[in-house]
C-alpha cells in the first residue's frame, strides 16, 4: 500500500484572490544502436500535424500527445513540478555511487537523463523515445535513441538503474514492460516507476459537479480505458512490480495540489506548477482523443478546454491529483 504525505490533510490559504494565478552515440551503444534502434530519418522526423498541433511519425498514434515545442515547454515544467514534488531528487531508489549503466524510458525532453548524466558523471545514461526531440548538446556521458518500450528489447548488456517517469497512456501492456525491465536488470538493481493517478478530487468538496473540469476526467479517463490505455497506472505500479519478481519494493503517494491555495510554502510553489503545466496542456491532453475516439470537434474541445481554465482560476476550487513513486530491486544472485 502506498504511504506518504499523500495521505495527510492539506491546510488551505485563506483570502485568495484571481490575481494569485496571474495572466491567462557512445561506442559501448554503438552495436545495439546500429542493430535494434531506428536512426532520425525521414521515417522518424516526418511529423503528423493535425488541430494545429504536431504529433511523432515513428509508431504513428502509439503516443496521444502532440510532439512540438509548446509540448516540450509544457514537460519541462512537469519535470519541474515533479522536482517539487519529490523535494529535489531525481529518484528515491536506494542507488550507492554511480551506476554503471542507466536507462530512462520515454525520455522525452531529456530533462531527467541529462540532470542524472550531471549528477552522476560516471554513468552511462540512454535515454529513449519515440520523438527525437532532445538537444544535441548533451552530457557526454548521455545518449538518446528513437524506440519503442513496448518492442522486445535486444540489450546486450544489462542495466543497474532504470527509470520509467509519466507514461500513462503510453503503455499498452503494463505488465509485460515491468517484467522486461527486470528482465534486463543485472542482480541487485533497482526500476523505478513514477506515474500519476488522474482521478481529480478536492480535499474541501470544492470541484462541484457539473464542471468542465470533471467532464473533462470523466470522458478523458473512460476514453483512453476504451482504447487499452491505462490514464493512471500510479496506483497500479506496486501490484505489477510484485506480480513481476521485484523486492524491497516502495510505494509513496505524494500530493500535487492545482493552484496555490495550500497554506504550505512548499506545497503552495508545486501548486503553482501544477497549474501552469496543467492549463498550458489541458488542450494537448485532450484534442486528439476527443476528436479521434469522442466524436468532437476541435471547436468543441476549445471551448470546453476554456470553460476548464476558468474554472481552474478561481480561487475558491481547490483541485489536486496523486504522483505515485514506486520502486523495487531484482535479488542479487546469492541471495
Amino acid at each position: 500500500m502506498a504511504t506518504g504525505p499523500g495521505d495527510a490533510p492539506i491546510a488551505i490559504e485563506q483570502d485568495l484572490t484571481a490575481d494569485n494565478y496571474g495572466s491567462s552515440a557512445d561506442s559501448a551503444y554503438d552495436s545495439e544502436v546500429a542493430s535494434y534502434t531506428t536512426s532520425l530519418a525521414s521515417n522518424v522526423t516526418d511529423y503528423k500535424f493535425e488541430h494545429g498541433r504536431r504529433y511523432h511519425a515513428y509508431k504513428e498514434g502509439a503516443y496521444i500527445y502532440p510532439n512540438d515545442e509548446k509540448e516540450s515547454d509544457r514537460l519541462d515544467i512537469a519535470h519541474k513540478m515533479m522536482d517539487v514534488a519529490m523535494n529535489g531528487k531525481l529518484y528515491f531508489a536506494p542507488l550507492k555511487g554511480d551506476p554503471k549503466r542507466v536507462l530512462d524510458l520515454g525520455t522525452g525532453t531529456g530533462i531527467w537523463a541529462m540532470e542524472m548524466g550531471d549528477m552522476h558523471p560516471k554513468s552511462d545514461i540512454l535515454g529513449n523515445d519515440l520523438s527525437p526531440i532532445q538537444p544535441r548538446w548533451v552530457p557526454p556521458n548521455v545518449h538518446f535513441e528513437v524506440d519503442d518500450v513496448e518492442q522486445e528489447w535486444t540489450y546486450s548488456e544489462k542495466f543497474d538503474f532504470i527509470h520509467c517517469r509519466t507514461m500513462g497512456n503510453a503503455i499498452q501492456d503494463w505488465p509485460r514492460l515491468t517484467k522486461q525491465c527486470f528482465n534486463f536488470l543485472k542482480p541487485g538493481a533497482w526500476a523505478e516507476f513514477v506515474d500519476f493517478d488522474l482521478h481529480w478530487v478536492s480535499p474541501d468538496n470544492t470541484l462541484p459537479e457539473g464542471t468542465a473540469v470533471l467532464k473533462i476526467r470523466d470522458e478523458f479517463i473512460g476514453a483512453t480505458r476504451n482504447a487499452g490505455m491505462e490514464p493512471s497506472p500510479g496506483p497500479l505500479l506496486e501490484g505489477w512490480l510484485k506480480d513481476a519478481g521485484y523486492s524491497n519494493i516502495s510505494h509513496q503517494r505524494l500530493p500535487l495540489p492545482v493552484g496555490t491555495w495550500p497554506a504550505d510554502k512548499r506545497l503552495k510553489e508545486l501548486g503553482a506548477w501544477n497549474y501552469l503545466q496543467c492549463t498550458e496542456g489541458l488542450d494537448a491532453f485532450v484534442m486528439a482523443v476527443f476528436t479521434r475516439t469522442l466524436g468532437y470537434t476541435r471547436e468543441e474541445v476549445e471551448v470546453l478546454v476554456a470553460k476548464a481554465r476558468k474554472e481552474l482560476k478561481d480561487p475558491k476550487m481547490h483541485c489536486m491529483f496523486f504522483l505515485h513513486v514506486c520502486n523495487g530491486q531484482k535479488k542479487a544472485e546469492e541471495e
